[in-house]
């Protein structure tokens, strides 16, 4: 199981990444874009996800996904369940939420894409 130590690790060294404190909640941000919140708890986390993808993650793995709050709908966004998650998918979620907020030069060159 991964927990808060390992995203903070993952999220470190992400170009124009960083952390703050809102409303006793630790959210992850790009410029003003909140990519990946934790919550209270820290048992799930709220993250950056393709819309058109959502469904699908949702109807595949519903003991991971579950869907974002009403009012989250229209943003691209899921909640995960960090119990069900290894460090590779976790990495893989920040890394790809992360991807969605940067400039596309900031993530070339994170990549080492040219």
């Amino acid at each position: 199981m991964v927990d808060l130590t390992d995203i903070r690790a993952i999220t470190a060294d992400l170009p124009r990444s960083y952390e703050v404190l809102v409303r006793d909640q630790i959210k992850f941000r790009v410029g003003q874009i909140v990519y990946l919140a934790v919550a209270p708890d820290e048992q799930t986390i709220g993250i950056g996800f393709p819309r058109e993808e959502r469904a699908a993650a949702l109807a595949s793995e519903p003991d991971k996904f579950f869907p974002p709050r009403p009012s989250d709908e229209r943003f691209r966004w899921i909640q995960v369940r960090l119990a069900a998650l290894d460090h590779a998918e976790l990495r893989e979620l920040i890394l790809d939420a992360w991807s969605m907020c940067v400039p596309k030069k900031v993530r070339a060159d994170y990549f080492g894409e040219h």
